[in-house]
């Protein structure tokens, strides 16, 4: 690969911002729409918006982004949406991983890396309300390009029929891209969003994808774009059906302890995680998903 790609870089990065603003705006409005249930007093959470960078080894501009974090909401016990598009040279352990994973040739020769993308964590104050996950992003190097992403469901309390119209809205946005997409994106969340240590997955899944790239760039972001589109309609009707129900401190408590499969997996097995700490990306903002609060019994 020769072609630098700038276009369809600048392209992906400014969808994943639209994708932010309209997640941002989607959440703020439900915590000002909220009036009912245990903390119906509360004033109504708002974003507070960080710039980042990451850090290079020479000093020079290496990227950054937006962390935007609201914490103690009236729905929203903690949430994060992050959005960053960061550049530079892959380090020799970075270089390392991928090339085993990837196959890439050539990364030792030139470890170029350009990276954009949009990462999204909710923890809900209501226990009966699923906790969420969601991030797509676009990776270049001289000699590779890819997507990767998804988004999974997490409750503490589980509902049938809140798993089942998650699924079935992704399933929607992802048919007219094919009949084997959601399959294959399903199961491969399955796999993905697994704790081997505890022999069990860590919700009810959803989809993820990684090294995503059949050649066809333009295909390729479609599909990552629907991903994105299809998060809120799949995740927001649940949380105005839940965040009215009235908990108990057992299940409060419920809620605490599954958190903290949460907190071990992003720490232990997200790759995300170790890329971002590894590549020098703010810490704050690559650490953002874990919850406020969390119990190990």
């Amino acid at each position: 690969m020769t072609d630098n790609f700038e276009s369809e870089k600048d392209r992906a990065s400014a969808w994943f911002r639209e994708l932010r603003d309209q997640i941002v705006a989607s959440f703020e409005t439900l915590e000002q729409d909220h009036d009912q249930g245990p903390l119906s007093a509360t004033v109504p959470g708002v974003f507070e918006v960080t710039e980042t960078q990451r850090s290079s080894d020479d000093g020079s501009d290496a990227g950054g982004g937006l962390m935007s974090v609201m914490r103690g909401g009236r729905v929203f016990e903690k949430v994060g949406v992050n959005i960053s598009t960061v550049y530079g040279t892959l380090g020799e352990r970075a270089q390392m991983a991928m090339a085993a994973r990837k196959g890439i040739p050539g990364m030792k020769d030139d470890p170029r890396f350009w990276a954009s993308g949009i990462s999204l964590v909710a923890h809900m104050q209501n226990p009966h309300a699923p906790a969420v996950h969601m991030n797509t992003r676009m990776f270049w190097t001289p000699h590779a390009w890819w997507f990767g992403g998804g988004s999974d469901l997490n409750p503490c309390i589980e509902y049938a029929d809140d798993t089942a119209h998650f699924h079935a809205t992704q399933k929607q946005h992802l048919d007219p891209h094919g009949p084997a997409i959601y399959p294959k994106l399903k199961d491969w969340a399955d796999e993905y969003f697994y704790i081997p240590h505890r022999n069990r997955a860590r919700g009810v899944g959803g989809i993820f994808m990684d090294d995503h790239c059949t050649g066809d760039w333009e295909a390729d972001f479609a599909l990552t774009q629907d991903i994105g589109r299809a998060f809120l309609p799949a995740f927001v009707p649940l949380v105005q059906k839940r965040r009215v129900q009235d908990w108990s401190e057992a299940d409060k408590d419920a809620q605490l302890v599954h958190r903290g499969l949460y907190a071990e997996y992003n720490l232990v097995y997200d790759r995300g995680t170790k890329f971002g700490l590894e590549t020098g990306h703010d810490a704050n903002a690559v650490l953002m998903s874990l919850p406020p609060l969390a119990k190990w019994v």
